[in-house]
């Protein structure tokens, strides 16, 4: 055998891509599909964390320490970083980057009681608990405690949650600004925008790729509505949706526009600026504990959600309902919250859009070596990543969701103990626009069922535990105005 063929060969063997039905190709695929529906957040999180201000008034990346370019390169870097090792460590293709939800939290919430640094710090206390958690063995247990069917709830959930995301962030679904209808379709009922028309058709072309079994159908979906959106914007002068200069009818989060700087230097200033015990002295050990506390939650079963629903929709989970590689898997998440901390991008998570790669083809971490070394190109081809609108990148947000909301027939409907919790866990993911407020209620639905029909033996004893601290999790809000 050649150098290159026993190369192959281990690449092969490491990652178990043939073991999985898998081959090179598909994971390349898969990979570069996972990319380009996740890589908004380079453009996302820098304008969300640069969106707030600290307890002293002060943003976290002033313009004379790179301003916004400098979050978004911090942001790429990270995002490279961690998939990667996702890949390597877990073997598993989900990647990771700043966490949405998270992210909002730590600017508009916890910021503005300390400096930036100190809620860094927050972060990174949060990642150390949760890696403590998995090397206790304790957050894989959880895992177990939960009934397989509510497992697959949380799967569908998701699916449904990401079909929202993909509808809200292309204007297909928009908020009406009154009480009733408090949504409604496109601007008026109707859809009259140029980015909307590109979205539709961008769709319409990706279902019937993907109904022919065209390989590569989501990636070619993205491609072909990004480059249909760079002709239009060239033609109609359409431009943003938001900012001082946009307009309802324009393009969500960037402008598909040909840059005419195609590479330019990062900025890494912002890695290592947090200060881990600077919030308990500035906002107090209550406060500063409940922060800490919020975060850990919601990246606990956010990460055993998106984990869970990655690996039903490539058909990877175990008969005990289990992913392959669970303990690496939760392992490297815990050091991302960590590292996303230290690296002033608030708490690195695991994504859902992984599934779009899953939906391509990947089934091993093979894949994440292709979305990470993307990532890691991003920090210098920043231009190019600000191409891609959000009415072309949904596109397979959307196909994405049906192919995960079809596990919905192995749910047990006609039993009410199961079916309940499972239908709250589903609906509450979309409608809350979040995957831990779904878990939280099919959990405590499913205990206080068990509970009033007198089957205490059928709850894990952690479940009570779990079911107990989502109560609390529900109640922060209650708690906070007591604290302060």
């Amino acid at each position: 055998m050649s150098t290159a063929g026993g190369a192959v060969g281990g690449i092969d063997r490491y990652f178990e891509i043939s073991a999985r039905g898998s081959t090179m190709s598909r994971e390349v695929r898969g990979g570069l599909a996972t990319f380009f529906t996740m890589a908004y957040i380079v453009v996302l999180n820098p304008l969300i964390l640069g969106g707030g201000t600290d307890k002293n008034g002060q943003p976290l990346a002033p313009e004379s320490m790179g301003g916004l370019a400098a979050i978004a390169a911090v942001t790429a870097l990270m995002a490279g970083i961690l998939t990667i090792l996702m890949g390597v460590v877990g073997r598993f293709p989900l990647a990771l980057a700043a966490g949405l939800g998270v992210n909002a939290l730590v600017a508009y919430e916890i910021a503005p009681q300390m400096t930036w640094a100190d809620a860094m710090g927050l972060v990174v206390i949060e990642g150390v608990l949760i890696g403590i958690l998995v090397l206790t063995g304790l957050r894989q247990a959880v895992f177990h405690s939960v009934p397989m069917q509510l497992k697959t709830a949380i799967g569908v959930g998701i699916g449904l949650f990401l079909t929202i995301i993909g509808l809200v962030d292309a204007g297909f679904v928009r908020s009406t600004g009154q009480g009733s209808p408090p949504i409604g379709l496109g601007i008026g009922g109707k859809i009259v925008t140029w980015p909307g028309l590109v979205f539709v058709i961008g769709l319409l072309a990706t279902i019937v790729l993907v109904v022919r079994k065209v390989k590569g159908a989501i990636l070619i979906g993205i491609i072909g509505s990004t480059v249909l959106a760079i002709i239009v914007e060239a033609i109609a002068k359409v431009g943003p949706m938001g900012g001082p200069n946009g307009t309802p009818a324009g393009w969500s989060l960037n402008v598909p526009v040909i840059p005419d700087k195609w590479i330019s230097t990062p900025d890494l200033s912002l890695l290592g600026n947090f200060n881990v015990l600077g919030g308990w002295e500035t906002a107090g050990p209550v406060v500063a504990a409940m922060f800490v506390f919020t975060l850990l939650l919601t990246d606990f079963f956010d990460t055993m959600g998106t984990m869970v629903a990655v690996a039903q929709e490539g058909d990877m989970l175990g008969e005990d309902g289990m992913v392959p590689r669970t303990r690496e898997i939760l392992l490297v998440d815990s050091i991302a919250a960590a590292a996303g901390g230290a690296a002033s991008t608030s708490s690195n998570t695991s994504y859902i859009e992984s599934a779009a790669g899953v939906a391509e083809g990947a089934r091993t971490g093979f894949a994440n070596l292709v979305t990470g070394a993307l990532f890691l190109l991003a920090m210098f081809l920043s231009p190019l990543v600000t191409v891609v609108p959000f009415e072309a990148a949904s596109v397979a947000l959307i196909i994405v969701g049906f192919l995960m909301m079809t596990a919905v027939r192995n749910i047990d409907w006609t039993d009410y103990e199961i079916g309940i919790p499972a239908f709250l866990a589903i609906v509450l993911m979309p409608f809350t626009y979040s995957i831990s407020n779904g878990i939280g209620a099919g959990v405590i639905t499913y205990v206080l069922i068990k509970l009033v029909k007198g089957k205490l033996r059928d709850v894990h004893p952690l479940l009570w535990i779990v079911a107990l601290l989502f109560v609390v999790y529900f109640c922060v809000g209650a708690l906070e105005k007591l604290v302060f």
